[in-house]
């Protein structure tokens, strides 16, 4: 009769305690390579909206008080989700951006509540782990926040000639630690800035920290001079990244 081979207790805990330990290495070296994709991505997505928000203003399809200057527009009316803004300011029925500068996947939006310096909720789009958020500009260069359904409406509503000039977009993570660490902003300028997202009251995750909307900014409105290589209205730096 043969003898029955097996492990034993010994060996068995071996492997255990070895796959432990290729585990307590592959793990977080998978969650940083994650981190960093998502960053990757969100700063790309950044880039690629300022070069739609560029092709939006020349074509001149937003044109609200009719003085020939385009305007800046919205996720909502960039993705072709809802009509550009009309004379009253509201979702055009028959006019939208055709075809559309952003993909349709910047048209399905969430609630997102700002953490300060406005006075309603805002409509933000997830992407790859962050959540992006577009602001447009009040009469006297506030921010406006995209309606939570997209576009302009109601108190959505910015001002024609603010908008000929000014935008900003902010992008965070969905969940900080997790889908990503930073917080990223764009404007008018073209730059991406990055802010580490550590300071103790102003991190940034999910839908209802949101940053604020004056956060790379110093000052109180979109018209501010940007914190690039200093300190903005969040307590932390703002650098601009490639």
């Amino acid at each position: 009769m043969k003898k029955q081979q097996g492990f034993t207790l010994i060996e068995l805990m071996i492997v255990v305690a070895i796959i432990a330990i290729i585990a307590s290495i592959a793990i977080p070296n998978l969650l940083s390579a994650r981190l960093n994709a998502n960053e990757s991505a969100a700063i790309a997505t950044l880039k690629n909206i300022s070069s739609s928000q560029a092709q939006c203003q020349a074509s001149g399809v937003i044109d609200v008080n009719g003085n020939g200057a385009g305007e800046y527009g919205y996720f909502g009316e960039l993705s072709g989700a809802v009509g550009v803004r009309d004379a009253n300011g509201t979702p055009s029925t028959t006019v939208r951006i055709t075809p559309p500068v952003l993909s349709g996947a910047f048209g399905t939006f969430t609630e997102a509540t700002p953490r300060n310096g406005a006075a309603t909720n805002g409509g933000a789009v997830l992407r790859s782990g962050y959540y992006f958020a577009m602001l447009a500009p009040g009469v006297n260069s506030e921010v406006v926040q995209e309606a939570p359904t997209g576009g302009a409406a109601g108190h959505n509503n910015p001002n024609p000639a603010q908008s000929e000039v000014l935008w900003a977009c902010y992008a965070w993570p969905v969940s900080r630690g997790n889908s990503g660490k930073r917080v990223f902003f764009v404007n008018q300028a073209g730059d991406v800035l990055a802010s580490p997202n550590v300071a103790t009251g102003t991190q940034y995750s999910g839908t209802t920290r949101t940053p604020h909307v004056n956060a790379a900014y110093i000052g109180t409105t979109m018209a501010s001079t940007l914190a690039v290589n200093a300190t903005g209205s969040n307590e932390e730096r703002w650098i601009a990244v490639q």
